[in-house]
């Protein structure tokens, strides 16, 4: 049974909202490839860094996922070239650990890969098992994550099922080691924020984000996870998502879709969008 725009797009929208709890476990997914999380951690684009411009960075992370997803045409030619000349920029050295180039169309996959399969995640936590008409449409809307960036087209699995084939293919080609472990722990205590509210939000950042990894990736961050705390995280989700099915879209959209009227004002204004 075919699906409607309007109901992929009623997906789309409350998957981006309730998707801010999931954030960093996604961070962590896509920074799991060495040369996405080496490209991260010795970036040298200094608007992009996190610890010392948390504000423009987190803005400009979700300008990218609400432009993906809500954006026009024009809208998405215009923050891809802004992402081309922050990505021109990253790049090894020859003191690098890993090669790694922010135009390899094989890291841009998986970063587009990742967030597609968060937002899936995350809609199966907060509304349920979708059918299968719901999930080839989904999917199918799913490819501007990818294309957004620099990702061709045609470079996007064809179906979900070639998405699980890739999926599963990838995972052994993931690996944290010590320094990227050390950044993305920071990044998941929340040590990017003030301090008063990284002591107080931190544990319970950290306990989420656990929560939202797949075992592969917990073990490469060596998060424990157990029996107890699954239970607790599927009943704080559960509690979640009877809230989330019952506030109105423009609730859920929150803050995506604040970033995209910025957005749209940056770009009347001439002023930069990344």
């Amino acid at each position: 049974m075919a699906v409607s725009a309007t109901k992929v797009r009623r997906i789309e929208d409350a998957v981006l909202g309730v998707g801010l709890l999931a954030g960093n476990a996604n961070v962590i997914m896509q920074l799991a490839r060495p040369g996405v999380g080496y490209g991260v951690v010795e970036s040298r684009v200094e608007s992009g860094q996190l610890f010392r411009h948390p504000v423009k960075r987190t803005r400009t992370t979700l300008a990218y996922l609400v432009v993906a997803a809500m954006g026009t045409d024009q809208e998405k030619e215009l923050f891809r070239r802004g992402v081309n000349r922050a990505h021109a920029q990253v790049r090894s050295t020859d003191a690098s650990p890993v090669a790694y180039n922010a135009f390899d169309p094989d890291l841009q996959l998986w970063v587009a890969a990742c967030l597609y399969k968060g937002f899936e995640d995350n809609y199966r936590i907060f509304f349920g098992e979708p059918d299968a008409a719901t999930v080839e449409a989904f999917y199918r809307e799913g490819a501007v994550l990818g294309t957004t960036l620099q990702v061709r087209a045609e470079a996007w699995p064809p179906d979900r099922a070639a998405f699980e084939e890739y999926w599963a293919e990838s995972l052994d080609r993931i690996s944290i080691d010590d320094t990227v472990r050390a950044y993305l722990y920071d990044v998941t205590m929340l040590a990017w924020l003030p301090r008063p509210v990284a002591l107080l939000f931190g544990r319970f950042n950290r306990f989420v984000t656990t929560g939202f990894l797949p075992e592969r990736f917990r073990e490469e961050m060596r998060l424990p996870w157990n029996g107890r705390d699954q239970r607790r995280f599927d009943a704080l989700m559960s509690a979640l998502a009877a809230i989330v099915r019952r506030v109105p879209p423009v609730v859920r959209r929150f803050p995506f879709n604040l970033v995209l009227w910025d957005l749209r004002r940056r770009i009347r204004t001439g002023r930069p969008l990344v």
